[in-house]
């Protein structure tokens, strides 16, 4: 059977492309990894010589996931294996970087997330985690990121932005800053002022508390 030439140029070029963002996102997660291997591990020699007595572990949960907890708090990077492409309202679609050539704006997306370590440690599994950025690589080792002020980038940045070490290794510790900064806020009195008894028997920590660093508001909605 003879392939049309309009159709196997599209399943072909598509494929190809998605391939080349797949590998450039790959790429940018192992260096992610690595760095932050690499910062967890200067945070536990200062520790050590400091003797201090402060957590800092990094552990790997696969090819595309692997976590740091430090001072209480974990962070989750997380890389998704699909490749995506941007609505057409979306403002990253309006850059001359994106209007010069369309597949510029397929993209692979890191997700970093923040969680409290006792919720692991206590398997509180309706405790509440954040996403507080995404990073978005495309093919040609160009990045931005969508997240709080102090990890996101300007989308007109797009076409300048590549990565590189340094440009990972700030992402990672702005990150840092931002979860150490992120506080636990009390969750409203009046959501907590009453507990049946199948929920105290159940497991005060597992069922009746929902915990999270802004439960109540709208993390996005967040200026402090």
């Amino acid at each position: 059977m003879e392939l049309r030439n309009n159709l196997k140029e599209l399943v072909f070029e598509k494929a190809i492309l998605k391939r080349k963002v797949y590998n450039a996102t790959k790429d940018t997660f192992e260096l992610f990894r690595k760095t932050t291997r690499e910062i967890i591990e200067a945070f536990q020699n200062k520790s050590h010589e400091d003797n201090v007595d402060i957590l800092f572990e990094f552990k790997d949960r696969g090819d595309f996931e692997f976590e740091v907890k430090f001072a209480g708090d974990v962070l989750i990077f997380m890389m998704h294996t699909n490749v995506f492409e941007f609505s057409r309202n979306h403002d990253v679609m309006k850059t001359s970087y994106v209007k010069d050539d369309t597949s510029r704006s397929y993209c692979g997306v890191i997700h970093i997330y923040n969680f409290l370590a006792d919720s692991f440690a206590y398997n509180r599994y309706n405790d509440l985690g954040y996403m507080i950025g995404r990073m978005f690589v495309n093919y040609e080792n160009h990045y931005f990121i969508e997240g709080k002020r102090e990890l996101g980038m300007l989308y007109n940045n797009f076409n300048t932005a590549k990565v590189t070490k340094e440009a990972v290794l700030e992402i990672i510790e702005s990150a840092i800053a931002y979860t150490t900064n992120f506080d636990l806020l009390t969750p409203p009195y009046d959501e907590v002022k009453m507990v049946s008894v199948a929920e105290m028997k159940e497991s005060f920590d597992r069922k009746m508390i929902v915990t999270g660093k802004r439960l109540g508001f709208r993390f996005q909605a967040d200026t402090d």
